[in-house]
């Protein structure tokens, strides 16, 4: 069985609990999934406050609705598309009252990790086990995600850094798969103009 398989069913079994009656499931999935989600909530928003409220206001907001959830997606990617939502709502907010702000792409993918954003972004654009990752490059590449749209961003976030199937990406941004394909290599695209060849 995959690990992907095991998580949903573990899933499927945390949701039946709560369902029934068990507080402490729900508990379990904030466990589970805290991390994951603040880690994407942060590369969107890019800012540790704001990820915390938005990470907290997504677990507030998916206990709030789990009596509802009927399971046509997985647990996680009902979970991710709330988180996703929410910090949406709060860039575009903060983009009106903070565009000054500047911000680091060095900054670890999530909290149990060194790996940055900078060298998650080319590692599937190349072979990883061929691919250098120079100071410049990487300098490169967090440069070029500043300039990227907010949309190309992030479905590049949601693709190279949580690794999501194109399958999971189009529940969660409300788009077809076809769509999603054709965004990312649109987005990868924008990305080689602004950096240059190295990834090509």
């Amino acid at each position: 069985m995959s690990a992907k398989i095991q998580e949903a069913t573990l899933d499927r079994v945390l949701v039946d609990r709560f369902k029934n009656g068990d507080a402490a499931a729900f508990n379990e999935m904030v466990e589970r999934y805290w991390g994951r989600i603040y880690a994407m909530v942060h590369q969107l928003l890019r800012n540790p406050q704001d990820a915390e409220e938005v990470t907290q206001d997504a677990f507030i907001r998916a206990h709030r609705g789990l009596v509802n959830f009927r399971g046509e997606a997985a647990f996680s990617t009902w979970l991710y598309q709330i988180a996703t939502n929410l910090a949406r709502n709060r860039y575009w907010y903060w983009w009106r009252r903070k565009r000054d702000k500047s911000v680091s792409f060095d900054a670890p993918v999530g909290p149990d990790t060194n790996l940055t954003l900078a060298e998650v972004i080319p590692a599937e654009l190349d072979s990883p086990d061929d691919l250098t990752v120079t100071q410049e490059l990487v300098d490169r590449v967090a440069a070029g995600m500043e300039k990227l749209n907010a949309k190309h961003r992030e479905i590049l976030i949601l693709r190279n850094v949580k690794n999501l199937s194109y399958e999971e990406i189009a529940v969660i941004l409300h788009l077809s798969i076809g769509t999603v394909k054709s965004r990312i290599a649109r987005a990868r695209d924008r990305l080689r103009d602004k950096i240059g060849d190295d990834l090509t």
